[in-house]
């Protein structure tokens, strides 16, 4: 089963919904940014360099 997709604070055109923010790598991290784009949205920027976004 693949995981899901891995983005990058500051990409646009990614799915309407919600995301929430993880390590580099997907894994977990404390206290995680959430967010909640429609189209044309662009994903905010995290917590910390190197961690990315998930749908979740």
């Amino acid at each position: 089963m693949a995981s899901k997709p891995l983005y990058k604070p500051g990409e646009d055109n990614k799915p309407r919904g919600k995301y929430v923010e993880v390590g580099p790598r997907g894994g977990a991290v404390p206290k995680p940014h959430r967010a909640t784009i429609d189209p044309g949205d662009r994903l905010p920027p995290t917590s910390q360099k190197g961690h990315r976004w998930k749908k979740s």
